[in-house]
């Protein structure tokens, strides 16, 4: 079993942030560029995975109660993971994404999944930002 997990500060509220990152219209924004979720009789859905053209049938809840976003595969069981927003204070939040890969044929390998926690993160900040992820220069 592999897990992994990264976290990021958002110049946004937490409740902000957890909206953007529970809208299932907009997930393809900030999760990885290569998977895509399509949402069937919630909490069903379906991810399809650009890298190996494949769907598969996976679970998704967002409880908004607890700014807290869990998902995973449904009949293999071989991944999970979690998004967890918290507030810390003058209208920021920080986002832990937590992966849990209990097939190691699922894994794609620390530098990969490291790779695609950072961008995902920096995407989601982007779309929070006040300035709509403008930058300048």
């Amino acid at each position: 079993m592999a897990e992994y997990e990264r976290s990021r500060t958002m110049p946004a509220s937490p409740e902000q942030v957890f909206d953007r990152a529970a809208d299932l219209d907009r997930l393809d924004g900030w999760l990885p560029r290569d998977l895509h979720v399509r949402a069937e009789d919630l909490p069903a859905v379906t991810v399809h995975e650009d890298r190996t053209d494949e769907d598969t049938s996976a679970l998704l809840r967002a409880e908004r109660d607890q700014l807290r976003i869990e998902w995973g595969t449904r009949e293999q069981g071989s991944y999970a993971g979690w998004l967890q927003v918290a507030g810390i204070g003058s209208g920021s939040s920080e986002v832990t994404v937590h992966l849990s890969f209990f097939d190691d044929r699922h894994d794609p390998g620390e530098r990969r999944v490291r790779e695609a926690l950072e961008a995902s993160l920096r995407r989601l900040e982007q779309q929070v930002r006040p300035d709509g992820g403008a930058t300048s220069g």
